[in-house]
Order: C-alpha cells, then sequence, then structure tokens
C-alpha cells in the first residue's frame, strides 16, 4: 500500500460567540467532536481519501468542524464530513453519478428519500438565483428523473445503515474520476 504525504490546510473561523479555534487543527481535533461509534468509519474514510491522492482540508463552520477531500487531479472536492444539528453527515459531489446508476437504486429508502427531498438545482430554471460553480446534476432514481443542486444532493446523515454505501459511493465517485484523469471516458458532470 503506497502513502502519499498528507496535505492539511488550515483556517479558523467562529463557530460560535466566544469560540474559536486556533491555528494547529487537525485531524485528531475533528475526531474527538464525532461521535464514538462513527470514528473508525471517519478515520477509514480518511485514510482511503489520503491514500488515493486526495488532499485534505480542515476548517469550522456554524456547527463545527468541515473536513473536504480535493481531488489534487480534478482540483475539486470529493467529499467532505460536516456537522449539522442532528450529528455527522457526509457530503458527496457525485459530479459522475451517471457513470453508476444502478448504484443509486440499491441505496436504502432513506438515503433516496434523502435525495429525492434534497432542492433542485435552481441554475436549470433560473441560473442568476445559484451559486456560479454549481452545476448540477441530472439522473433518474426509481421512476423519477432528477435535477438537483451539487450541494445538497448527496448529503447522507452517518449512520449504521448508511456507512457501507457512503462508503461504496465514495469509491465509486472517486474511481469514475480517477479513470477520467487516466484517459477514460469524459464524466456526467454538467
Amino acid at each position: 500500500m503506497l502513502l502519499l504525504p498528507q496535505r492539511i490546510w488550515l483556517s479558523t473561523r467562529t463557530i460560535e460567540a466566544g469560540t474559536e479555534y486556533g491555528g494547529n487543527m487537525n485531524f485528531e481535533d475533528f475526531i474527538i467532536s464525532v461521535a464514538p461509534q462513527y470514528q473508525g468509519f471517519a478515520r477509514s474514510i480518511n485514510d482511503y481519501m489520503l491514500q488515493n491522492g486526495c488532499a485534505l482540508k480542515i476548517t469550522t463552520a456554524k456547527n463545527g468542524y468541515v473536513v473536504s477531500y480535493q481531488h489534487t487531479a480534478r482540483k475539486r472536492v470529493v467529499m467532505n464530513f460536516v456537522f449539522r444539528k442532528k450529528g455527522l453527515v457526509a457530503r458527496i459531489y457525485g459530479d459522475h453519478v451517471g457513470d453508476y446508476p444502478d448504484f443509486l437504486e440499491a441505496l436504502p429508502d432513506s438515503m433516496r428519500n434523502s435525495i429525492s427531498e434534497a432542492p433542485s438545482c435552481k441554475r436549470f430554471n433560473d441560473p442568476p438565483k445559484c451559486n456560479s460553480k454549481c452545476v448540477g446534476y441530472v439522473f433518474s432514481l426509481g421512476n423519477a428523473q432528477y435535477q438537483k443542486c451539487r450541494y445538497s444532493c448527496f448529503m447522507f446523515d452517518v449512520s449504521d445503515e448508511s456507512i457501507p454505501f457512503i462508503t461504496a459511493h465514495i469509491e465509486k465517485e472517486l474511481a469514475a474520476r480517477q479513470a477520467q484523469c487516466d484517459g477514460g471516458r469524459a464524466g456526467f458532470l454538467l
């Protein structure tokens, strides 16, 4: 197994009134804020992303840390961990969702519902109201066709049920991006 050097960018921002994290944030600072039953999962994703050439970036936001993994060859974030009131959430940027349509059909109902309830991409209906970096995703799930926002489409609560599917989704997305870098066919990114 080839271990690549870990690349970490650090930044600080106030999380809540009177609480500010210093410039020495690292992955261990994040891990101690993760529920104990999900720390092993977060560590395994971190190891997998770093071993597959992704750069790690740790920042803070209103509800806690944001841990992002950027594909170094494509310069786009593959996934990040964020905190919401419910707990740890994995956000996957499924730029190549069209390369693995059968995978979406195999997701448990809770994850399929999360996708269907995510907001539609404004870029398709009213481009000035959308983030200029959002390109949106067009895909089918079940009998429905979706046009979803890239920033909220694949946001899954980390749970015992979702962990194997989050892991598989990350593996599929990273493999599709690598294939594109290696001269494979272009992805489904709009």
